[in-house]
């Protein structure tokens, strides 16, 4: 048993440990038993009362008893993760005032190399808590968090005016579960949502401030991460970002639809509307069918089901037909 960590002492420790093994004893009784002087044990004892380890009854001489250790240890516990708490809180604020002045000092310095997945996550949420006005996004595997993570955020985010612009790849929406854990509930939200067959790479613009892209898309390269501040690379990428935005194909939330003047037909159930949606975004069979946890079987049936009722020969006239409906 090691409690130093805790801020104890080897000698206060070794008073608490005979004293949780011989309760009620006197300073005395307890200096004859740790072979140190009954000075030094009072001093202990008060340091232990005063942490809550231990009490002391009236009486003379009196008497001392530990606090059960579950309870007071962990209490100790808990007041040293605070601290340490607090401790990363000041080195996260140290670290940005010490990459301001450095930009500042060189401007130059407009591209950080962030080597730690923590740093880089922690990197993501500041720029999703901090943008006042637009994040722009490629998201597309593979990913340091899992997917979804800040979604909380990102909604709390659009409910104060900052708008969310994401593009997906097929390989992010055919995720499996995506879209109705992640994807849905944001565009419901407010974000607007594209999709493209493939992404150059993954991409977080905040306010055309600061942008991160990723060292590699290799496995493991999501790792190390570029964190970049006002510069032509930011500019860059936001050109980037708006050539791709152009080319993407819009990726709607399943919901109902509004019914259309003179069309009584009925309007497909949420699973139905989702297909029509990933079927319009272009994904293939094997796509949709990890999106949605279907088999590739079920999936190409209820396409050629879709189809047949909608009286279509090939998945684009049907989703055209969809659309004139109302359904997509």
């Amino acid at each position: 048993m090691r409690l130093n960590v805790l801020g104890l002492t080897d000698e206060a420790e070794q008073v608490y440990v005979a004293l949780v093994g011989q309760p009620r004893c006197t300073a005395a009784e307890l200096a004859g038993i740790c072979g140190l002087s009954s000075a030094v044990v009072g001093r202990l004892l008060s340091t232990l009362i005063r942490d809550g380890l231990a009490t002391r009854t009236a009486g003379r001489p009196p008497r001392f008893a530990a606090t059960v250790p579950d309870v007071s240890v962990a209490a100790l516990i808990d007041e040293q993760q605070h601290r340490l708490d607090e401790a990363r809180s000041l080195v996260h604020q140290l670290m940005e005032s010490y990459r301001e002045a450095a930009r500042i000092t060189h401007p130059e310095l407009a591209v950080e190399l962030l080597t730690d997945r923590d740093d880089i996550s922690s990197a993501v949420g500041r720029m999703t808590a901090d943008a006042r006005r637009e994040i722009r996004a490629f998201d597309r595997p593979p990913y340091v968090d899992r997917p979804g993570v800040n979604l909380d955020l990102q909604i709390e985010r659009q409910r104060h005016g900052v708008s969310h612009r994401v593009i997906y790849s097929q390989e992010a929406v055919a995720w499996p579960g995506r879209m109705t854990s992640d994807i849905e509930p944001s565009i419901r939200a407010g974000e607007k949502a594209r999709v493209r067959p493939e992404l150059p790479l993954k991409l977080v613009i905040s306010d055309n401030q600061v942008a991160i892209i990723p060292f590699s898309l290799a496995a493991g390269g999501q790792s190390a991460a570029y964190l970049i501040h006002q510069s032509p690379m930011l500019a860059a990428l936001g050109a980037l970002f708006e050539a791709e935005w152009e080319r993407a194909v819009a990726l709607p939330a399943a919901g109902p639809a509004g019914p259309q003047a003179g069309d009584d037909r009925a309007h497909p159930d949420d699973d139905t509307r989702r297909l029509l949606d990933l079927l319009a975004a272009g994904l293939t069979d094997a796509a949709i069918a990890r999106s949605q946890g279907w088999s590739e079987r079920t999936t190409q049936r209820r396409i050629h089901r879709l189809m047949h009722e909608l009286g279509a020969s090939t998945r684009f006239q049907a989703s055209l037909t969809a659309a004139r409906r109302g359904w997509l």
